[in-house]
C-alpha cells in the first residue's frame, strides 16, 4: 500500500532534512573549554605566565565587557606569538576569540569587548613560535547576565 504525504507533511520532512548539518554543527560548538585547549594545543601543556589579562574586577553588563591581553614577546622573525585564544566557560559558545599574529605585529597586544554569560573565570591561551603554550586567567563578576542559550 502506498502512502500519500500531504503537501504540509512533505514540507516539514525537507525543512527537517535541510536542517540537519546545522543541528550537527551546534553540537560541535558545545564542547567543553579543556576540550578546545587541547585542540588548539594538540596536548602539549600550558604553562602559566608570559600572558596578561587584563579584565575589569565587576562588569555592570555583561554585553559589553572590556579586555586585553599582552603577551611578552620580543616579536621577532625567530620568536613571536603566532595567536592567542580567549575563552569562558559558562558562555553558550566558551570560545570568545581568536588572534592570529606574526612576526610583523610590531606587539603582541589585542584589546577588544567581549559578551560574557555570567561571573566567571575568564582564560587567555598563547601559541609560541616555538610550539610552547602560555596561558593567564582572570575572574570577572558580571551584574547582569550577557549570553543565554536559546535551545
Amino acid at each position: 500500500m502506498i502512502k500519500i504525504l500531504p503537501r504540509r507533511g512533505f514540507l516539514a520532512q525537507l525543512l527537517a532534512l535541510c536542517a540537519w548539518p546545522f543541528a550537527a554543527a551546534r553540537g560541535a560548538d558545545a564542547d567543553s573549554v579543556e576540550v578546545m585547549v587541547f585542540k588548539v594545543t594538540g596536548g602539549v601543556t600550558v604553562q602559566p605566565g608570559r600572558v596578561k589579562l587584563d579584565l575589569p574586577v565587576l562588569a555592570d553588563n555583561g554585553n559589553s565587557v572590556s579586555l586585553k591581553v599582552s603577551v611578552d614577546s620580543p616579536m621577532t622573525a625567530a620568536s613571536y606569538v603566532k595567536s592567542i585564544h580567549i575563552y569562558a566557560a559558562r558562555n553558550p559558545r566558551p570560545n570568545v576569540a581568536n588572534f592570529y599574529l606574526g612576526p610583523r605585529a610590531g606587539r603582541a597586544q589585542v584589546s577588544t569587548r567581549v559578551r560574557l554569560g555570567g561571573s566567571q573565570r575568564v582564560l587567555a591561551v598563547a601559541a609560541l613560535s616555538d610550539g610552547s603554550f602560555w596561558s593567564a586567567t582572570a575572574d570577572v563578576v558580571v551584574t547582569l547576565s550577557a549570553c543565554y542559550d536559546a535551545t
